[in-house]
């Protein structure tokens, strides 16, 4: 059941199921094994979102997207660090309840399918790097800005979690000791001057209409978003030193804005690294935009499956 056949008993093809697991929404994916999505669906998220009835949401789903059986694994990306083994979510702080989740072992008991699980912006990068703006490179991060600062980390074409699996918090390094407390219980991270929360506490607007008024050529809008840039590119820099990326991949919502900080950031990387650690980089958007989580999901799968 699980392999589509030619006429002439040929395999074709195998399919895997990408998920995203989101507080408002969760995106379904069946995908071929050279990326193309055959079908998508996405369903609202369950209030409140535990951990059960998020389970009982999937099952749904996923009998809906792959009603003929023909999926042979299952990849699942969950808002917060998974175990190093890709079976237990760990904890998902915008979530409740989601503490020590065993999501693996739930949907392979429901499901019969081998199933891996890792945090939504480890999926993300997954995504871009086997389909999106990070196919041509073997080392490089991803940030993703939006309501929090994410971050992902591949290094030798490998995705890495760190021994715990909770490697790539990108957005929780250390900007200003002296700035803003961050959900984390750090201070100052970068995720408190690079999320929609730090804009709208700073602007009093929206990142949507800074990026509008930018585009109308605003003189206020066009200096905060060379400010942000600014503090983008500081944060950084720190990366740059430690992995030497090839590529720095910027998703989420707030890169709908990318042209506008971009110069603040190559400005300060420029300024404060040296040539040697910054030879080659380049800084890229995402391409797949919320695509990006789903299409991850699905290589995590097809990963975890081959590795069977």
């Amino acid at each position: 059941m699980a392999t589509v056949w030619s006429e002439d008993f040929k395999v074709v093809s195998s399919q895997v199921i990408g998920i995203d697991v989101g507080g408002t929404a969760i995106k379904l994916g069946r995908f071929a094994d050279d990326g193309t999505c055959l079908q998508s669906l996405t369903v609202v998220s369950p209030q409140p979102t535990t951990p059960e009835a998020v389970l009982a949401v999937l099952v749904d789903a996923i009998a809906q997207i792959d009603p003929d059986n023909q999926a042979v694994a299952i990849g699942v990306g969950t808002p917060g660090p998974s175990d190093a083994a890709g079976r237990i979510a760990k904890i998902a702080i915008n979530l409740p309840g989601w503490i020590d989740v065993p999501l693996a072992d739930w949907l392979e008991a429901k499901t019969g399918k081998p199933t891996a699980i890792a945090n939504d912006a480890n999926c993300a990068l997954l995504g871009e790097a086997w389909l999106g703006a990070g196919r041509h490179f073997q080392n490089l991060i991803l940030l993703t800005l939006g309501t929090g600062v994410g971050g992902a980390i591949i290094l030798d074409g490998k995705l890495f979690i760190g021994h715990q699996g909770a490697a790539g918090e990108l957005g929780l390094i250390s900007l200003n000791p002296d700035g803003p407390i961050c959900n984390s219980g750090n201070q100052g991270s970068l995720e408190q001057y690079a999320c929609a929360t730090a804009i709208r506490r700073r602007t009093l607007k929206e990142p949507i209409e800074l990026g509008f008024l930018a585009q109308q050529g605003d003189p206020g809008a066009l200096t905060f978003w060379q400010e942000y840039g600014n503090n983008l590119g500081i944060g950084l820099t720190s990366l740059i030193y430690v992995l030497t990326p090839q590529a720095i991949v910027i998703g989420g919502g707030i890169s709908g804005s990318f042209e506008f900080f971009l110069p603040g950031v190559k400005a300060e990387i420029e300024k404060r690294v040296q040539p040697l650690s910054r030879a080659g980089l380049q800084i890229l958007p995402a391409e797949l935009g919320n695509f990006a989580g789903i299409v991850g999901a699905a290589k995590l799968a097809w990963q975890n499956y081959s590795a069977f």
